[in-house]
């Protein structure tokens, strides 16, 4: 069995003093946020009594989807370097960006140089999509994050991404391995225009015609599942709450998901379970349910 591990959107707190100079364009914008709203929604404590956690869990690889930081000053960066530090063996953890670290022009390569080879393929490549094979699973890991206009937080994985991944996958199926695509925004969602997936419908052709054994993304900040149409059946795309998602202010608090994976190809077991704080600060079981069996 192999156990996978999905964290996401920690929004690790802007800590340092922000000199005005710094907040220019976009920027502003996301500060005053950050100041008014956000700041109250994630919280540090939460982060910690979750990710201490998932540590003590015993888990194969762990994947994160992104929204590391909130407006992408290089202080956010220092704290993302620091914090994947205190996560573990880089060799067990894989790491996408999100829109907010991509807040703006210059925000991808920031995110990349902090997040170092947890965010390359196996081949040491950073382009996306970037695989990672371990044991039955393979990870193909998307970049949806662009820099946006204001008041936007739309996703877009561009034409020569999605081609890529149509060939990729059609390899790893080959492989007999178990295909698991991380992307941050959501293929399937409900939530506003503004916050969407733009090319969602090519991903979802690919996703159709080549198949995939699960699907991993974040940005919402809940818990969602929805079933994708796939060559040979339904593919599971599920999201997880914020990492930091503080009770009583997070629609969903702090949580993460674990994937059990047995089987063999054409015949592949996956059960979810999802771990999140509760209101007496403890972390207990949320749900469990079988996704493919």
């Amino acid at each position: 069995m192999f156990t996978l591990g999905h964290l996401t959107d920690p929004h690790l707190a802007i800590a340092a003093r922000v000199p005005l100079t710094a907040l220019a364009g976009k920027r502003l914008i996301g500060f005053i946020n950050w100041r008014r709203n956000r700041r109250f929604q994630h919280d540090l404590i939460t982060l910690g009594r979750i990710v201490a956690h998932l540590k003590a869990t015993a888990t194969d690889h762990v994947v994160v989807t992104g929204d590391f930081v909130n407006i992408a000053l290089p202080v956010e960066y220092e704290n993302l370097r620091v914090w994947l530090s205190s996560m573990g063996p880089h060799r067990d953890l894989t790491t996408i960006p999100g829109n907010h670290d991509v807040y703006v022009p210059g925000g991808l390569e920031m995110t990349q140089e902090a997040c170092a080879d947890t965010m390359q393929g196996d081949d040491g490549s950073k382009t996306f999509p970037l695989v990672k094979r371990r044991g039955p699973v393979a990870i193909v890991a998307l970049n949806s994050g662009v820099p946006t206009r204001p008041f936007l937080a739309t996703g877009l994985l561009g034409a020569k991404q999605v081609a890529a991944l149509a060939g990729v996958l059609a390899d790893l199926k080959r492989e007999n391995l178990f295909r698991v695509v991380l992307i941050h925004h959501p293929p399937v969602s409900e939530i506003a225009a503004h916050k969407r997936l733009v090319d969602a419908a090519d991903l979802l052709r690919v996703v159709a015609s080549q198949g995939a054994e699960l699907v991993l993304h974040g940005h919402n900040h809940v818990h969602e599942l929805h079933w994708l149409p796939g060559p040979n059946g339904r593919i599971p795309s599920v999201g997880v709450s914020s990492a930091s998602g503080a009770p009583g202010r997070a629609r969903h608090p702090g949580a993460y998901n674990l994937y059990r994976i047995s089987g063999e190809p054409d015949a592949w077991r996956c059960e979810l379970e999802s771990w999140g704080i509760g209101p007496d600060g403890k972390v207990g079981t949320v749900q469990k349910m079988m996704l493919l069996a």
